[in-house]
This record gives structure tokens, C-alpha cells and sequence, in this order.
């Protein structure tokens, strides 16, 4: 048995539009090879994964682009078990020598293990729901279509007296896995994305999109959302720290609430790393506060699989504030005598699982609702350099960034100094007044999930920064 990926003749038409994919019958000779390879060295299961990248990005600075850059590669991940060992080793070359020696390395790895005494057979077959995620638009552009969106937002900072700067990326990516039990699972996705930090001395802002689809997003709102936003920011006053009722846009929402998805692992919590630790059960943040984990959410990326091959439910966390369920690996599953929710890790791992497809509950406040309802607060736009201080009290600190601004009577009344917070998110939870429709957000600390906006009183910022 033989594999050989399709010899595809490149042009300059196909070069522009990017790298084509392999199609699944390639995928599945792929895995099909390894296994049989895995079955003759002796490897009592064997589990393969492909994962295909093929990246295209524009970078630009000073008002111009000064890099344009493509990436595709194929990684082959293979870990077999032996005697109740399990390791595994990682090619990105395909022919079968290469297969066939990280093969023996998974076998030298595992050997040098110790048994363990919780590992489960792999899984066999499994029906998966399907998601389409892949959107031939994306897969289509250019680096020409690319720099065109660029021209016209570093045009309008250039008319505007500003400074334009970030990326604009564009690929595809597709993953499979297969293994000797007969399993075998596919998933393709296009992304794309445009992130703008646009600045008049001494001010700066920013904005950010992500989507599978292009069309999602208008790279020029986000230009001239962002230069609005450094325009008003230029005499920023310094206020006096303190609690505060705050704004938070989507951006600064997902920067912050993403600290929480590892809490809801059952690994986490069986190990006491969790802050719902003895909470699960009971009110914990304002009962205006759902979550779930849900991975075939229109606004969300990801494969309908887990690591381990097995299909993602959809997972209510979290019900009018009140922790209700956590997600479970196979391993952690048994432990707790509950039913796997296809949220596992690839194996071997030491976190287990967690829920990688958030969405929080919104509701129907603008952001203009939300200033107009305010006597005194701060408009966020994004928060950076966050840390945990206490994991239990789930206490961050951090700063805020590229725009915070006064509001006063219901309207923005000017820009303020960048402060730096201490403020527990449990705390922040309880204490939301407002919350936004809910929307794929992107920043720069977390993941992409599905966030509101959310206004929240006694906001905690402990100093003014010197920026």
C-alpha cells in the first residue's frame, strides 16, 4: 500500500489564488497507509491525524505594505499504544519511510512510558452532525484583492492626518483523523481576518474581525471605526482611579471572560484548578448570565470532533448564572461516571478537555442604549496584558487600550488615560447591568468566541497608566 499526494502543476492563476487542499480520498490513503504500516510494526492501536495549513497574509505599517507572505504545510500526527503505553510523534514529510520511522518513534516513546492504568481503547466509528465552514470566497482571495482593502484604509489614514498599521490574512485548513478501530472524521474551514491599529500622536486605536466568510466583515468600517476612535482619543484627561461603571465592547468582553473556559474542564475541577470548585450548582453570576459550549453555532470555527475522534455536544455551562454542567474527555468521563461530551484533547495530554466554542447569552442593548443610560462611566474598546492574580476568585489584572473614554450624562464627553484594573470575573459577572446582541469577537488574550457587549457597575481600576 503506497501514498503519493497529487502532483498539482502550479500556475500563476492558481498561485494567486493560493494553494488547493488535499481532497479527502488523498486523506484517507494518508491514514490508511500509516495504519497499515502502524499494524506491521506491531503497534497494538494506532491513531493518525492530518492537519493541512494553507495561510496567506499582508502585513502593512507606516501607511504601506512592507510584506506579503504564503504558507501551506501537512503534518502527520501519529500515536499509537502498546501494552498500555501510549505516545505519540509528529512528520510533516509524506512519503512512507517518513511515515514508517514516526511510527517507530511513537513505538521508542511509548516504551519509555509507564503504563497507565486509565487509558481507554480507542474509540470506533461515529456519526458526526455536519458544518460548513468553508467558503470559496475566502479560499479565492488574493494577495491583489488583500493590498486593494489595504490601499483604501491607509488612503483614508493618510486623508485623516493618521498612521496605519496590522495584517490582513486569509487561508484554508482542514484536518482529518483516522484510527485502527475504524474511526475516521474530516473538517475543512476557510478564515480570514483584518486587524487595523490606526494612530494620531499620541493617541492610537484599533479593530479587529475574524470569519470563515470574508464578506462578514468591511475592512474599510473597521479603518474608519478605528480612526474615529484615535481622533477622539487625543486629549486624553487622567482621572483618579476607582470603581466605575463600564462599557465593555465585544472585544474587551472576550479578552476577559476567555480566562474562564478551562474552569468548566471535569479535569479541572477533579485536580482543584477550577473556580467553580465547590460552586457547581449554585447562583454564582446574575441570573441575566447564560453560557454554552457550541461548537455548530453560526458564528463559530471549528471541527465538529475532538481530538480524540469523538463528535462535540452542544453543552449548557452555565444557566441564568447558575453553573450547571462541565465538559468531559473519555478519561474524565469514566472517572466521574458521566457520558463523554467530545470536548478531549489529543491524546496524551495533561489538561484533559475544555470547551473551545463559547457562546454567552446576549440580549438587545445597543452600544449607544448603553452610553445613553450612563451618568458617569468609561467606554472600553479592548484590554491587553492580562494575568491572573487569584485563579479561584478568578481576580485579573490587566490594562486597557487603543480607546477609553469618558462618558458623562448619557453621551462621550472626551478620551481618558489608560488604567490598569484588578477585578475579579466572577465579581464582573454579578454585577451586569446590560448586555449587547452577541457576536463573533476577536482580541488579542483569547480565542475567538460569541460575546455580548456588556455594561457592568464597579468596574475596578486600581492606577492610572502613563499612556
Amino acid at each position: 500500500m503506497k501514498f503519493a499526494p497529487k502532483t498539482r502543476k502550479a500556475s500563476s492563476k492558481s498561485a494567486a489564488k493560493g494553494a488547493e487542499l488535499l481532497e479527502e480520498r488523498e486523506l484517507r490513503q494518508m491514514i490508511a497507509t500509516a495504519l497499515h504500516l502502524a499494524k506491521s510494526t506491531g503497534a497494538e492501536e494506532t491513531e493518525i491525524h492530518v492537519d493541512e495549513v494553507a495561510d496567506t497574509l499582508t502585513r502593512f505599517a507606516n501607511n504601506g505594505i512592507h510584506q506579503n507572505v504564503a504558507e501551506h504545510g501537512v503534518t502527520v500526527s501519529i500515536r499509537t499504544v502498546l501494552d498500555g503505553r501510549t505516545a505519540r510523534a509528529t512528520t510533516n514529510r509524506l512519503d512512507q519511510d517518513s511515515l514508517r520511522a514516526a511510527i517507530e518513534a511513537s513505538l521508542s516513546l511509548a516504551h519509555s512510558q509507564p503504563k497507565d492504568p486509565l487509558l481507554l481503547p480507542m474509540p470506533g466509528k461515529q456519526r458526526y452532525r455536519r458544518v460548513n465552514r468553508f467558503i470559496k470566497q475566502t479560499a479565492a482571495l488574493t494577495a491583489e484583492d488583500r493590498a486593494r482593502a489595504v490601499r483604501r484604509a491607509c488612503d483614508l489614514a493618510v486623508k485623516k492626518g493618521q498612521v496605519a498599521a496590522g495584517i490582513f490574512a486569509s487561508g484554508q485548513s482542514q484536518s482529518a483523523i483516522g484510527n485502527s478501530r475504524g474511526l475516521f472524521a474530516t473538517y475543512r474551514e476557510t478564515h480570514a481576518e483584518f486587524s487595523i491599529t490606526m494612530q494620531e500622536e499620541p493617541a492610537a486605536s484599533w479593530a479587529k474581525a475574524n470569519s470563515a466568510d470574508v464578506h462578514a466583515f468591511d475592512p474599510q468600517k473597521l479603518a474608519e471605526r478605528a480612526s474615529e476612535k484615535a481622533h477622539l482619543a487625543v486629549n486624553a484627561r487622567e482621572l483618579a482611579p476607582g470603581r466605575f461603571t463600564v462599557i465593555l465592547e465585544p472585544a474587551a468582553v472576550l479578552d476577559l471572560v476567555g480566562f474562564l473556559f478551562y474552569d468548566f474542564a471535569a479535569t479541572a475541577l477533579r485536580d482543584k484548578r477550577s473556580c467553580l470548585n465547590d460552586r457547581m450548582g449554585k447562583q454564582l453570576f446574575g441570573n441575566n448570565i447564560t453560557i454554552t459550549d457550541d461548537a455548530y453555532h453560526p458564528l463559530q470555527q471549528g471541527a465538529s470532533f475532538d481530538g480524540e475522534g469523538l463528535p462535540r455536544e452542544r453543552v449548557t455551562l452555565v444557566d441564568a448564572g447558575i453553573p450547571k454542567n462541565l465538559v468531559y474527555s473519555r478519561a474524565s468521563a469514566k472517572a466521574a461516571g458521566k457520558k463523554p461530551t467530545g470536548h478531549g484533547f489529543a491524546l496524551p495530554n495533561e489538561y484533559g478537555e475544555a470547551p473551545m466554542n463559547l457562546v454567552f447569552g446576549g440580549g438587545d442593548s445597543s452600544l449607544e442604549r448603553m452610553i445613553a443610560s450612563t451618568d458617569r462611566g468609561l467606554l472600553v474598546t479592548r484590554l491587553w496584558y492580562i494575568r491572573e492574580v487569584d485563579p479561584y476568585e478568578k481576580v485579573m489584572t490587566g490594562m486597557t487600550r487603543d480607546g477609553l473614554f469618558l462618558v458623562e450624562n448619557g453621551r462621550v464627553t472626551g478620551a481618558a488615560r489608560n488604567f490598569r484594573f484588578n477585578q475579579s470575573l466572577i465579581e464582573m459577572l454579578k454585577n451586569v447591568e446590560l448586555l449587547g446582541p452577541a457576536v463573533r469577537a476577536t482580541g488579542e488574550e483569547a480565542f475567538e468566541m460569541v460575546v455580548p457587549a456588556m455594561k457592568v457597575h464597579e468596574f475596578h481600576f486600581s492606577e492610572a497608566t502613563k499612556f
